[in-house]
Protein backbone atom coordinates (compact mmCIF):
# COMPACT_ATOMS: atom_id res chain seq x y z
CA UNK A 1 0.00 0.00 0.00
CA UNK A 2 1.20 3.56 -0.87
CA UNK A 3 -0.27 6.29 1.28
CA UNK A 4 -0.99 8.38 -2.46
CA UNK A 5 -3.42 5.34 -3.38
CA UNK A 6 -7.29 6.06 -3.35
CA UNK A 7 -9.00 3.61 -1.25
CA UNK A 8 -12.31 2.95 -3.17
CA UNK A 9 -15.34 1.90 -1.12
CA UNK A 10 -18.22 1.20 -3.42
CA UNK A 11 -21.37 0.38 -2.22
CA UNK A 12 -21.32 -1.24 1.25
CA UNK A 13 -24.89 -0.75 2.10
CA UNK A 14 -27.67 -2.29 4.21
CA UNK A 15 -29.24 -4.63 1.29
CA UNK A 16 -26.02 -6.46 0.55
CA UNK A 17 -26.04 -7.95 3.89
CA UNK A 18 -27.32 -11.66 4.62
CA UNK A 19 -31.00 -12.00 4.34
CA UNK A 20 -31.66 -9.26 2.09
CA UNK A 21 -32.98 -9.35 -1.50
CA UNK A 22 -29.50 -8.45 -2.65
CA UNK A 23 -27.38 -10.11 -0.26
CA UNK A 24 -23.41 -10.93 -1.17
CA UNK A 25 -21.86 -13.47 -0.44
CA UNK A 26 -19.63 -12.11 2.36
CA UNK A 27 -20.63 -8.61 3.10
CA UNK A 28 -20.10 -8.32 6.67
CA UNK A 29 -16.62 -10.05 5.96
CA UNK A 30 -15.66 -7.30 2.97
CA UNK A 31 -16.86 -4.57 5.92
CA UNK A 32 -14.00 -5.93 8.20
CA UNK A 33 -11.50 -6.32 5.85
CA UNK A 34 -12.13 -2.66 4.18
CA UNK A 35 -11.64 -1.37 8.04
CA UNK A 36 -8.57 -3.10 8.55
CA UNK A 37 -7.45 -1.16 5.17
CA UNK A 38 -9.08 2.17 6.59
CA UNK A 39 -6.64 1.94 9.58
CA UNK A 40 -3.84 0.49 8.46
CA UNK A 41 -3.92 3.06 5.55
CA UNK A 42 -4.12 6.04 8.09
CA UNK A 43 -1.54 4.57 10.52
CA UNK A 44 0.53 4.92 7.50
CA UNK A 45 -0.22 9.01 6.71
CA UNK A 46 -2.93 7.91 3.71
CA UNK A 47 -5.82 9.83 4.24
CA UNK A 48 -7.28 9.63 0.46
CA UNK A 49 -10.44 7.42 1.01
CA UNK A 50 -13.75 7.74 -0.52
CA UNK A 51 -17.37 5.69 -0.26
CA UNK A 52 -19.57 5.56 -3.29
CA UNK A 53 -23.17 4.08 -2.78
CA UNK A 54 -26.09 3.47 -5.48
CA UNK A 55 -29.33 5.26 -5.15
CA UNK A 56 -31.75 5.15 -8.24
CA UNK A 57 -32.40 7.94 -10.00
CA UNK A 58 -35.60 9.58 -9.80
CA UNK A 59 -35.47 10.50 -13.17
CA UNK A 60 -34.31 7.51 -14.91
CA UNK A 61 -33.70 6.78 -18.69
CA UNK A 62 -33.79 3.61 -20.49
CA UNK A 63 -32.88 0.49 -19.00
CA UNK A 64 -33.22 2.26 -15.52
CA UNK A 65 -36.70 2.79 -15.85
CA UNK A 66 -37.30 -0.88 -15.95
CA UNK A 67 -34.49 -0.98 -13.37
CA UNK A 68 -36.96 1.15 -11.23
CA UNK A 69 -40.05 -0.71 -11.81
CA UNK A 70 -38.27 -4.03 -11.01
CA UNK A 71 -36.68 -2.91 -8.26
CA UNK A 72 -39.12 -0.13 -6.64
CA UNK A 73 -39.23 -2.00 -3.27
CA UNK A 74 -35.71 -1.87 -2.34
CA UNK A 75 -35.48 1.99 -3.75
CA UNK A 76 -38.41 3.17 -1.59
CA UNK A 77 -36.77 1.28 1.68
CA UNK A 78 -34.11 3.85 3.56
CA UNK A 79 -33.10 1.66 5.69
CA UNK A 80 -31.98 -0.82 2.91
CA UNK A 81 -29.93 2.11 1.39
CA UNK A 82 -28.16 3.56 3.96
CA UNK A 83 -24.64 2.59 4.29
CA UNK A 84 -23.63 -0.24 6.49
CA UNK A 85 -23.67 0.95 10.31
CA UNK A 86 -19.78 0.15 11.21
CA UNK A 87 -18.74 2.44 8.79
CA UNK A 88 -20.41 5.39 10.54
CA UNK A 89 -17.39 6.77 12.45
CA UNK A 90 -14.98 6.55 9.00
CA UNK A 91 -17.76 8.74 7.37
CA UNK A 92 -17.48 11.14 9.07
CA UNK A 93 -14.07 11.54 8.42
CA UNK A 94 -14.37 10.80 4.67
CA UNK A 95 -16.96 12.22 1.35
CA UNK A 96 -19.98 9.73 0.65
CA UNK A 97 -20.81 10.53 -2.86
CA UNK A 98 -23.84 9.17 -4.62
CA UNK A 99 -24.25 7.35 -7.90
CA UNK A 100 -27.42 5.92 -9.68
CA UNK A 101 -25.25 4.38 -12.79
CA UNK A 102 -23.03 1.50 -12.22
CA UNK A 103 -19.48 2.95 -12.41
CA UNK A 104 -18.21 5.00 -9.21
CA UNK A 105 -16.46 6.86 -11.51
CA UNK A 106 -19.60 8.74 -13.41
CA UNK A 107 -19.40 11.18 -10.19
CA UNK A 108 -16.95 13.97 -11.15
CA UNK A 109 -15.72 14.22 -7.56
CA UNK A 110 -14.64 10.29 -7.71
CA UNK A 111 -12.93 10.57 -11.00
CA UNK A 112 -10.97 13.64 -9.73
CA UNK A 113 -9.30 12.27 -7.26
CA UNK A 114 -8.99 8.62 -9.16
CA UNK A 115 -6.98 11.05 -11.52
CA UNK A 116 -4.97 12.42 -8.69
CA UNK A 117 -3.58 9.56 -7.19
CA UNK A 118 -1.07 7.42 -7.90
CA UNK A 119 -3.26 4.28 -8.03
CA UNK A 120 -6.68 3.29 -6.97
CA UNK A 121 -7.31 0.43 -4.64
CA UNK A 122 -11.35 -1.07 -5.34
CA UNK A 123 -13.09 -2.89 -2.44
CA UNK A 124 -16.89 -3.26 -1.74
CA UNK A 125 -20.14 -4.97 -3.58
CA UNK A 126 -21.32 -6.04 -6.04
CA UNK A 127 -18.14 -7.46 -7.54
CA UNK A 128 -19.96 -8.54 -10.86
CA UNK A 129 -21.79 -5.09 -11.38
CA UNK A 130 -20.77 -2.01 -9.66
CA UNK A 131 -17.23 -3.09 -8.64
CA UNK A 132 -16.29 -4.36 -12.32
CA UNK A 133 -18.17 -1.40 -13.78
CA UNK A 134 -15.85 0.76 -12.04
CA UNK A 135 -12.80 -1.16 -12.81
CA UNK A 136 -13.53 -0.96 -15.88
CA UNK A 137 -14.23 3.12 -16.15
CA UNK A 138 -10.42 3.12 -13.82
CA UNK A 139 -9.22 1.22 -17.00
CA UNK A 140 -10.72 3.16 -19.59
CA UNK A 141 -9.19 5.84 -18.18
CA UNK A 142 -5.53 4.81 -17.99
CA UNK A 143 -5.91 4.69 -13.83
CA UNK A 144 -3.69 1.95 -11.98
CA UNK A 145 -5.62 -0.49 -10.64
CA UNK A 146 -5.88 -2.83 -7.53
CA UNK A 147 -8.49 -5.31 -7.64
CA UNK A 148 -9.16 -6.20 -4.01
CA UNK A 149 -9.90 -10.05 -4.40
CA UNK A 150 -10.94 -10.55 -0.57
CA UNK A 151 -11.81 -6.73 -0.67
CA UNK A 152 -15.17 -7.09 -3.06
CA UNK A 153 -18.05 -9.20 -2.70
CA UNK A 154 -20.30 -11.04 -4.92
CA UNK A 155 -23.78 -12.34 -5.27
CA UNK A 156 -22.28 -15.85 -5.10
CA UNK A 157 -18.72 -17.22 -5.37
CA UNK A 158 -19.45 -18.26 -9.07
CA UNK A 159 -19.70 -15.04 -9.94
CA UNK A 160 -16.76 -13.31 -7.93
CA UNK A 161 -15.33 -15.65 -9.51
CA UNK A 162 -16.29 -14.51 -12.52
CA UNK A 163 -15.37 -10.83 -12.45
CA UNK A 164 -11.90 -12.20 -11.44
CA UNK A 165 -11.30 -13.94 -14.63
CA UNK A 166 -12.37 -10.95 -16.58
CA UNK A 167 -9.90 -8.86 -15.16
CA UNK A 168 -6.80 -11.68 -15.37
CA UNK A 169 -7.13 -11.01 -18.74
CA UNK A 170 -6.09 -7.29 -18.32
CA UNK A 171 -3.38 -8.16 -15.45
CA UNK A 172 -1.13 -6.78 -14.82
CA UNK A 173 -0.85 -4.09 -16.87
CA UNK A 174 -4.28 -2.59 -16.46
CA UNK A 175 -5.17 -4.14 -12.92
CA UNK A 176 -3.56 -6.02 -10.04
CA UNK A 177 -5.51 -8.80 -8.44
CA UNK A 178 -4.74 -9.45 -5.33
CA UNK A 179 -5.58 -10.23 -1.56
CA UNK A 180 -6.11 -7.35 1.23
CA UNK A 181 -3.09 -8.94 3.22
CA UNK A 182 -0.55 -8.99 -0.48
CA UNK A 183 -1.86 -5.17 -0.64
CA UNK A 184 -0.59 -4.53 3.14
CA UNK A 185 2.46 -6.05 2.56
CA UNK A 186 3.52 -4.26 -0.08
CA UNK A 187 6.26 -1.79 -0.33
CA UNK A 188 7.17 -3.06 3.40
Amino acid sequence: MKSSDLLLITDMQNVYTAGQKWACLDTKGTAGRIIRLMEQMERRGGRNIIFTRFIASEAPEGVWKDYNVQNAAVNADAWANEMLPEFSPWLEKYPLYTKSVYSSLAIPEVLSAARKAGRVAITGVVSECCVLSTVLTLIDEGIYTIYLTDGVSGLTREKEEAAELVLSGLSPLHVNLMTVEEYLKEDL
